[in-house]
């Protein structure tokens, strides 16, 4: 039975760092996304248009 429980809660932990990585993954990505998306505007890159 304590094995059982032990496996039950490892696997609730492993969960929920799971998800932990995905959401620090999906902001880091954002956080990407929104630096390449005004990266055109300046001097440096006159004639880059989309």
């Amino acid at each position: 039975m304590l094995i059982y429980m032990l496996a039950t809660a490892m696997t609730i932990a492993m969960l929920i760092a799971t998800v932990f990585g995905l959401h620090q993954e999906a902001q880091r990505v954002r956080i990407k996304a929104n630096i390449k998306r005004f990266e055109g505007f300046g001097p440096g890159k006159p004639y880059r248009h989309y």
